[in-house]
């Protein structure tokens, strides 16, 4: 009985990755009931199942951001690491595991900021706290606060540059910057075993 009453109405799931699909492909105003219910095969009522209107879905899907992003971004910076490189090298994993840090959600939902002043402003609120956790993490190294906090930003704007700007950039050709990326931000050369720890979890080997 369960199966046919989702395979009627569907689930908060799947409302909410119809949503974030339509988000990614089209923008914030394409998020609309009724075109989600014919992508899904479903009726436009069937939506009232799981949410009260198309801002209760919207606010799930800005929360689905945060928790993905913001969250995945933070436990990054908090991870366990002997030396400011291997954190560093922890975070770098956010530039390039899309399950840890949705690039194409992060510039879905900067577009939709610069049409909403309260998206905009959620957005600023997350940016301080993935800069206060990445701030923090130069402090654990003994950085003093200023210090801390300049570099904690530049890393961060980098970051938020690629998402951005979408460079046409070679998986190669950025991996052979990773460790003056690194020594960069951290003013500190990262030792080769260092590198070949972050280069294993890409399945790669540090050239």
């Amino acid at each position: 009985m369960e199966e046919a009453v989702d395979a009627v109405r569907g689930s908060v799931e799947m409302w909410l990755d119809a949503a974030y699909e339509s988000l990614l492909e089209s923008g914030v105003e394409s998020v609309r009931i009724l075109p989600l219910a014919k992508k899904l095969n479903l009726s436009r009522t069937s939506f009232y199942w799981f949410f009260t209107d198309r801002e209760a879905l919207l606010s799930a899907l800005l929360s689905r951001w945060k928790s993905t992003n913001t969250g995945n971004w933070i436990k990054r910076a908090d991870a366990y690491a002997e030396t400011v490189c291997e954190a560093v090298l922890n975070v770098f994993d956010c530039w390039f595991d899309d399950t840890i840090f949705d690039s194409r959600f992060e510039a879905a939902i900067r577009s939709w900021a610069q049409q909403s002043p309260e998206i905009a402003r959620e957005a600023a609120d997350d940016d301080e706290r993935r800069i206060a956790a990445l701030t923090n993490m130069f402090l654990r190294f003994d950085y003093k606060p200023l210090a801390a906090d300049v570099r904690a930003r530049a890393l961060y704007f980098t970051q938020l540059g690629y998402v951005s700007t979408h460079p046409d950039e070679d998986l190669a050709v950025r991996m052979s910057r990773i460790a003056e990326y690194v020594a960069v931000f951290t003013g500190v050369q990262p030792e080769e075993r260092e590198l070949q720890r972050f280069f294993a979890r890409r399945n790669l080997s540090a050239a």
